[in-house]
This record gives C-alpha cells, sequence and structure tokens, in this order.
C-alpha cells in the first residue's frame, strides 16, 4: 500500500460512526425502545418524524386477492402503531405549537382523532352536545385539545402563506402535494363548519371549575392493558398529567406550566377586535387611531382620516401595512363609483408617500401615478404634508437629508416651472436645502433640453408612468396581487415580462387556484404572457365569486372572455359557463333572495348548458349541480319531467336526481300509482346510502383510522348528495328529500322511537338487503339534513318536530323538549290558539296528558325517577289528569314528603276537576292548564 493510501485509510478509520436511523418497526417489536430513544438528547429520527411515520404505516391501505383496495385493517399491528404515535405526542406533552409546526393538517387530524377514540369519545358525536363536567377528566381534555386545535387552525389558514418557489416538476412528487392540499381544504371545510361548535365549547371550558388531565405514556399503557391488569388505574383517575382548572382558563398569565401567552399577539387581537366593537366608553373608543380611522371609514368622515394620517406621521404610530391596507380600501371605493374619494385618495396617498420617504422606504407607485398630472392644489397640500411630518428643530440630520432628496427629485421630475417655483420658494424647501443647492436646481432646470410634457397627454397606457429608479419587480407582484382591476392586470404583466422572461408569474400567489380540469388547458398556452394573463383573471375571478364580490368577478371573466374568444373556443366555453354559474350565484344571492322569479332567459341559459353536447369541453361537477338546484329551487318541475332529453338522465347524475325529485314533489299528494317515481328516488339513495359488505368494524368495535365508507355502486357519493341537498331551499323538495331520509331512519331493525315525517307513506316500507345499508351515515345524514332546512325556515313546525324526534331518540330530552315546544308555538300563535292535532304525536312522552288516551305508563316512569321532579310540585297546577295526581299523591306519601303530599292533594280538591262535572267543564279546566302549562314552559326556552 502506498504512504497515501495509508493516509487516506488512516483518515477514514478515524472519523467517528454516525449511528444508523432507527428504523418505525423496530419500535413495534420492542416496547420499552421508544421512552429510551425519546429519553436521547438528540433521538433521530426525532419525535415529530416518528408521529408521521407511525401513523402513515398504520392507514396504509391493504390490496385483497382480487387486487382491490381494501381499508386499512384494524389489526394488533396498526393498533400499535396508533398507539406509539399518540405515545410520541404525550412524551411532548401534547404541545400544539410543537405539533402544528412539524405535522401537517391531515396528520394531526389524525392523530387527534385518534385521541378521542382512545379517551372513548364517542364517534359521530357533536362536542357541543356533550356536558363536560360529567366526562372523565382525560376524556373532556381530550375534547378540549381537538377543539383547541380546530379553531387555531382556522385563524391560521386565514393568514397568507408564501408559496415556495416551484423546483423541476416531478409527476409523483406533484400528485402527493396535490393530493395533501386537497385533504387539507376538505379537513378545514369540516373544522369551519363545526368552528361555531368549537368555540362553544372552549367557553363551556371556562366554567368548569375541576382539574383535567392529559394522557401520558403511562395512561396510554394503561388503556392498552386488559382490562384485569389495570390494577384498579382507570380512564378517569388522576394517573395523567394534571392541568390545573386555573391554567384551563389561563387565569395565572405567562407563568403557566403548560400554557404560554404571547402578550404583544394578544394586544394585537384585542385592539383588531375593539375597532370591531362598539365601546359605551367614548374616551376609550378615541384612545387609538385605529379606532379613530375605523369609526371615520363607517361614518364616511374622510376628512377627519386624512387629519389622522397627517397626523401619525409624526408619532408614527401605524404600521405601513394598515396605511396600505386603508388606502386599497379607499381605492375599492373609489372605483365603485365614488368620485368623491378621488380626492381622499391622493391625500392619504400623500401622507403614505411622505411617511415612507421619512422610514427610507421605496416610494408607492401609486403615487407617481397620481402625480401625473399636478396641479397648484396638489403642491399646496404636499408641502403642507411635508411641513406637518418634519420637526425642523427636533429632526435629525438623516431625517433632513431624506426630506430634502425627496423635493429635490420632486422638482427635477415636474415640467412646469412654475410647479417647481412653488416647491423651491416654500419655507421648508428654503430650509433644507443651502443657497447654492437650491440656485443649482433652478439653473438645472431652466437649461435642460425640451421633453414632452406628460401633463398635456391623456393616461392611456402603463408606459406613461414616468421610469423611476423605486419601481422594481417585487412593487409590481404586489400590486399585481392586490388588483382586481382587469385593465391594470394586463398592464403590470406587460411591464413585468419587459423585465423578465424567466418568472411565471402566475405562482406568485399560493390563493391563485384554478380547477385542476382548466388548469391542464391554461398552462398549455404557447404564450407565456397570455399564460399567465388567463390563469390569473380566472383566478381573481373565482376568488371573487367565492367571497361574493360578483361586481369584480363579472368585469375579471368578461375581460378573460374577450382575451381567449381571439384563439381558443374551448377556454371561451369555459368562460361562458363560469358567467353562467356567476349569473346564478348573482341573481340568487340578490333579487332570487327576496323571492324574485329569475330572468326567462337566465333559465333558457341553464337548460342550455346542461342540453350543451360541444366535445373535450373541460367541464366543472358544481355547474351541473348548482344548475340543477336553480331548476329545482324555481320549480321548474316540468323541463325537469317532461321536457330534459333522455340521455342527459342518464349520463348527468345531478340531473337524474332532479328529475326524480321533481317527479316525485309533482305529484305529491296523490294517489297510489303515482308512488313509483317515489319509489324509483327511494332506491337511487339507498343505493347510494349502502355500503361493500367487505366493510366491518373490529372486534373491539372501534373504527379504522381512515374510513371508506363511500359507495362507488350508487349513480353518486354521499357526501356528493348531502353537498347538493345543501344547495336547494324549495319547502316542498327539502320537506320531500327529508321525509325519505326519515323513513329511511325508521326502517333499520334496531330502531326504538320513529322519527315522524311529512308525505313519509309514499315510501317503501322495508328494504330487501338491509345489511347493506349504512345506518350511521343516514343517522348523520338526517341530523345533517334538518339543520340545513331550519337555516332556511326555522318556522317549519314539520321539520322542528323532525329535529325534536331526533333528540329524543338519542335520549336528549330537554333538547326535545325546547323543539317540541317551538313547533307548538309557532303553529298555534304562541299557544294563544289550538295546537294541530297532527303537531303532537305520542312521541311526547313528556306531555302524556295531551294524548288522546293519556299515557299512564310513560307518566308514572317519570315521576318515579327521583332526579326529574326536584321542583315537581310547583307544576302540579297544570295537571288535570285526576289519577296523574292520585298517584303523586300515593308516592309522596311512600316517601315521606309530607309537604309535596298536601300539595298534590290541594291540586285534586279543585272544584273544576271533580271527575262528576260535566264533561264541557272538565275540557274547559284541562284546555286552561294546557295553555299555562306551555306557555311557561315556552318562556323556559325561549
Amino acid at each position: 500500500m502506498s504512504a497515501e493510501a495509508a493516509d487516506r485509510e488512516a483518515a477514514t478509520s478515524s472519523r467517528p460512526c454516525t449511528p444508523p436511523q432507527t428504523s418505525w418497526f423496530e419500535f413495534v417489536l420492542e416496547e420499552a425502545l421508544l421512552e429510551q430513544h425519546l429519553q436521547k438528547p438528540s433521538p433521530d429520527p426525532p419525535p415529530v418524524q416518528l408521529i408521521v411515520q407511525f401513523l402513515e404505516q398504520a392507514s396504509k391501505p391493504s390490496v385483497n386477492e382480487q387486487n382491490q383496495v381494501q381499508p386499512p385493517p384494524d389489526n394488533k399491528r396498526n393498533r400499535i402503531l396508533k398507539l406509539l404515535a399518540l405515545k410520541v405526542a404525550a412524551h411532548l406533552k401534547w404541545d400544539l405549537d410543537v405539533l402544528e409546526k412539524s405535522l401537517s393538517v391531515p396528520v394531526l387530524n389524525m392523530l387527534l382523532n385518534e385521541l378521542l377514540c382512545i379517551s372513548k369519545v364517542p364517534p359521530g358525536t357533536k362536542h357541543v352536545d356533550v356536558d363536560l363536567s360529567s366526562l372523565p377528566p382525560t376524556t373532556a381534555m381530550a375534547i378540549l385539545l381537538y377543539n383547541r386545535w380546530a379553531i387555531r387552525t382556522i385563524v391560521q389558514s386565514s393568514f397568507p402563506v408564501k408559496q415556495v418557489k416551484p423546483g423541476p416538476p416531478q409527476l409523483n412528487v406533484m400528485n402527493h402535494i396535490q393530493q395533501e392540499k386537497e385533504l387539507t381544504e376538505n379537513i378545514l371545510k369540516v373544522l369551519k363548519e363545526q368552528a361555531a361548535d368549537s368555540i362553544l365549547v372552549l367557553e363551556g371550558a371556562l366554567k368548569l371549575n375541576k382539574d383535567l388531565y392529559v394522557h401520558t405514556i403511562r395512561t396510554l399503557d394503561l388503556l392498552a392493558m386488559e382490562p384485569g391488569m389495570v390494577n384498579g388505574e382507570t380512564e378517569s383517575s388522576t394517573a395523567g398529567l394534571k392541568i390545573s382548572a386555573e391554567e384551563i382558563q389561563c387565569q395565572n398569565g405567562s407563568s403557566s406550566l403548560h400554557f404560554t401567552i404571547d402578550e404583544e399577539r394578544l394586544a394585537g387581537y384585542c385592539q383588531a377586535c375593539e375597532v370591531l366593537t362598539s365601546s359605551s366608553d367614548d374616551a376609550s373608543q378615541q384612545a387609538t387611531p385605529y379606532s379613530q380611522i375605523h369609526s371615520c371609514m363607517k361614518s364616511g368622515k374622510y376628512q377627519d382620516l386624512v387629519k389622522i394620517f397627517l397626523e401619525d406621521n409624526l408619532t408614527l404610530s401605524l404600521p405601513e401595512q394598515f396605511r396600505q391596507s386603508v388606502l386599497r380600501e379607499l381605492f375599492q371605493k373609489a372605483q365603485q363609483g365614488n368620485d368623491a374619494l378621488d380626492e381622499v385618495c391622493f391625500k392619504v396617498c400623500v401622507c403614505n408617500t411622505v411617511c415612507d420617504v421619512l422610514q427610507g422606504r421605496i416610494i408607492d407607485i401609486q403615487f407617481c401615478q397620481l402625480f401625473l398630472k399636478p396641479s397648484k392644489e396638489k403642491i399646496d397640500f404636499l408641502l403642507e404634508v411635508c411641513s406637518g411630518s418634519i420637526n425642523l428643530e427636533n429632526a435629525s440630520e438623516e431625517l433632513k437629508r431624506r426630506m430634502a432628496a425627496f423635493l429635490k427629485n420632486l422638482c427635477l421630475g415636474m415640467e412646469d416651472l412654475q410647479f417647481v417655483f412653488m416647491i423651491s420658494s416654500h419655507e421648508l424647501f428654503i430650509k433644507l436645502l443651502k443657497d447654492d443647492e437650491r440656485k443649482l436646481l433652478i439653473d438645472q432646470m431652466r437649461k435642460r433640453s425640451p421633453r414632452i410634457n406628460l401633463c398635456t397627454k391623456p393616461v392611456t397606457s402603463f408606459y406613461d408612468i414616468p421610469a423611476s429608479a423605486s419601481v422594481n419587480i417585487g412593487q409590481l407582484e404586489h400590486q399585481l396581487i392586490l388588483s382586481v382591476d382587469p385593465w391594470r392586470i394586463r398592464q403590470i404583466l406587460i411591464e413585468l415580462h419587459g423585465m423578465t422572461s424567466e418568472r411565471q408569474f402566475w405562482t406568485i400567489s399560493n390563493k391563485w387556484e384554478v380547477p385542476n380540469v382548466y388548469g391542464n388547458v391554461i398552462l398549455g398556452i404557447k404564450d407565456s404572457l397570455t399564460r399567465d394573463l388567463v390563469y390569473i383573471l380566472m383566478a381573481k375571478g373565482l376568488h371573487c365569486c367565492a367571497i361574493k364580490d360578483f361586481v369584480h368577478a363579472k368585469q375579471l371573466f368578461a375581460a378573460c372572455l374577450e382575451l381567449v374568444t381571439e384563439f381558443s373556443p374551448k377556454l371561451r366555453q369555459v368562460m361562458l359557463n363560469e358567467m353562467l354559474l356567476l349569473d346564478i350565484y348573482t341573481h340568487e344571492a340578490g333579487a332570487g333572495a327576496s323571492g324574485e322569479r329569475p330572468p326567462s332567459d337566465l333559465i333558457s341559459r341553464v337548460r342550455g348548458y346542461l342540453e350543451m353536447r360541444v366535445p373535450d369541453i373541460p367541464l366543472r361537477q358544481v355547474i351541473a349541480e348548482e344548475c340543477v338546484a336553480f331548476l329545482l329551487n324555481w320549480c321548474e318541475n316540468e323541463y325537469l319531467t317532461m321536457q330534459v332529453p333522455l340521455p342527459l338522465v342518464q349520463t348527468n347524475p345531478y340531473v337524474k336526481l332532479g328529475q326524480l325529485l321533481a317527479a316525485t314533489c309533482k305529484e305529491l299528494p296523490g294517489p297510489k300509482e303515482s308512488r313509483r317515481t317515489a319509489k324509483d328516488l327511494w332506491e337511487v339513495v339507498v343505493q347510494i346510502c349502502s355500503v361493500s359488505n367487505q366493510h366491518k368494524r373490529g372486534n373491539d368495535g372501534r373504527v379504522s383510522l381512515i374510513k371508506h365508507r363511500e359507495s362507488t355502486l350508487g349513480i353518486m357519493y354521499r357526501s356528493e348528495l348531502l353537498s347538493f341537498i345543501k344547495k336547494l331551499r324549495e319547502p316542498l323538495v327539502l320537506t320531500t328529500i327529508l321525509s325519505l331520509f326519515v323513513k329511511l331512519h325508521n326502517v333499520r331493525e334496531d330502531i326504538v322511537n320513529d322519527i315522524a315525517a311529512e308525505h313519509i307513506s309514499i315510501w317503501p316500507s322495508s328494504i330487501p338487503n338491509l345489511q347493506s345499508v349504512d345506518f350511521e351515515a343516514v343517522a348523520i345524514t338526517v341530523k345533517e339534513l334538518v339543520s340545513y332546512a331550519l337555516t332556511i325556515n326555522a318556522n317549519n313546525h314539520f321539520w322542528l318536530i323532525i329535529q325534536a324526534d331526533i333528540y329524543f331518540a338519542t335520549n336528549q330530552y330537554s333538547a326535545a323538549l325546547h323543539y317540541y315546544l317551538q313547533a307548538g308555538a309557532v303553529c298555534s300563535d304562541f299557544f294563544n290558539k289550538m295546537v294541530p292535532p297532527d303537531v303532537y304525536t305520542d312521541q311526547v312522552a313528556i306531555l302524556c296528558q295531551f294524548l288522546r288516551e293519556v299515557d299512564y305508563k310513560t307518566a308514572f316512569k317519570a315521576l318515579q325517577e327521583q332526579n326529574s321532579h326536584d321542583a315537581m310540585d310547583s307544576y302540579y297546577e297544570y295537571i288535570w289528569d285526576v289519577t296523574i295526581l292520585e298517584y303523586l299523591t300515593y308516592l309522596h306519601h311512600k316517601r315521606g314528603e309530607t309537604d309535596k303530599r298536601q300539595i298534590a292533594i290541594k291540586a285534586i280538591g279543585q272544584t273544576e276537576l271533580n271527575a262528576s262535572n260535566p264533561e264541557e267543564v272538565l275540557q274547559l279546566a284541562a284546555q286552561r292548564r294546557k295553555k299555562k302549562f306551555l306557555q311557561a314552559m315556552a318562556k323556559l326556552y325561549f
């Protein structure tokens, strides 16, 4: 071996060996390895990476012998992996700051759902309906942790995120990123729908007056043991990590062991909320410039607004971003036709510009635009702002130098010597520049060669803006993100493409999204400027549509349509389709909301879209949904049942569903022969709610982490059906679909209490393959549908009865009574009239006396419950049935309750309840007590 080789060998052998990274399966094989690994100073892999690996392995789908993809099996291996992930999170003390920083939303959602599962929170249970005080401490803490994360995630998702510059395109990586993005959006959608419930849960936690416990590695091990091996320590024990009641309420501030408070951020939130809420304390309301500005914007006192900005140029309390946001809002109002705001926009822009100059920031391009045509009034105001923004006696030399440079450059950029003289003769200019500097500037202005006077040119092109070193790509990109003016967007893109040809400007904002079916066509446009312009116009139009800014959406779509018409018939049809959807949204949010029928041409365009047969046109599913929902909402049942082309019914599931709904509604109420369409609709919905027999629960009753409960045998998925129904608002259509799902819920074999609904007799009374129906999903759907229906009309007593029956069937009697009373109140003028007999059925067990035949069995059972009538004697005056009063007398005697027994005897002794009285007297007595009782109960609930 040569000397050189020997040296290399010696150097290599002397290097310390890096230990190999521990693989995830080693932790499964050796139980004690995880805790040893986590105790290391720098464990490799780190804890959060272990969580990802464990859950990723536990949620991998399997493939059966027929090469069919199956849900992850609920076996011992996967249960151990999920438990290991929970142990790692417990080691991190469930610190959401750490978990959110390193785990994606889907992974953290998986982790916390598994925590709920192992903490014995029943799947599908609404957390807002659960009494936290009655739960074991670790179960309550799991619910609080999940809802804290939900609210934090919703808030975090509202903040803009800078998009990472895309690297070389890799198909697998892009697909994975897209899948994770879609999954994250779906989770966020669910979290936002449940946000109000999560807030109520967290507010309820503030009222808890007991300590809670969060799972540790030890308690998780205890839960994983067989029940006989736990040695008496259960989930409700104090074996977990204690979280005191004071810490839960965050009363001990930043000194808490388990809670940290970012006081500066909290102060910012408080200040932001202050300007949105009215305060009775006028002094505090006017204490901050934020609240003053908000008040001016709200009241339209814009001159006061300018004064506040001018004063703040000295104090500099307002952040640059806030100043710019106010100016953007003013510009938007001015663009909407408020010409009086043009002057205000200029003045606020001048204030902001002078502030930027003093802070050493780049001058914004808006100032350059507004100062294209200077006038005496503009120069006067500019000089006023400059004078009021600097105190020459106390100002630093740097501030003086910046202001002098600004005024000097302003003079050099002007053509009219009269305006130059106005600036150069001003007191501030004279104090900031020495005599020789001022004379030199004037000489330069007089001697320079004649140039085009921009003041006399109309502003027709973006290139008319004077070139300035302050205008850079970053500023233009910022303007591009903010603008919703199609002409302005086009001009900015022309300028950007003139500066660089290497950038894809449609990627600069992660908020710009177009559906994949459109993206492939748009990104295939060869010309980069046209591609950027089409993509951005469509993305901004879709965003404006989503936030219900229909005016700007229409402008953006119209500009995009005009552009693509020149070169792409395919994209032209796409834009026509999107403009149809926009017109539907505009009508439904405007005239349609007040009951005004849509114009005939809009209905014709909707029909034309459904019947369109242009090949190779990318179509969005939501447009077909909205078109069918639009026709159903405006009772176009004749077209859906008789005129819609047959091929369309066979190929478009939403048209088929709409046709069946329209036909069923059209024939209500009708003879038995008309139930054929109802049977067809029934079979379609049953098929959608059916699941494969291969999907089973585990032996311990737990559901696998990822649920594959959607059937591909129906014409659409259940989630798609639910989404479609939530676009409907026509009462008869909603009543019909509600009735169908209620009937489907009632055919379940183990059902104890049926739910009542209108037209329930039109549906079949049995299902051939009962085991194939996912009744758990049906129950959830019924709850969601009735909740949605009540948002459309909260005074529909039939829907209120369905909601009450649901609560009654799930033993939530207080909530059930609330809705039974509300149903009775809305159809009886708050019980001043008789409640119709079809409103209160035999479901209202609490109101046993109201039945045609008094349900003594239920009444006596209710009275025997010790915890049901602590103050029952206060209601004896409402009881008119002597048998119930006699039973109460016997019950109180048996329990030794002498005082209550005397009250019951007194109630029996009332003369109008004497059994010898005429029937009409007894009826009158009963009626009077019914009215008093219902009104008393209603006052408790409403």
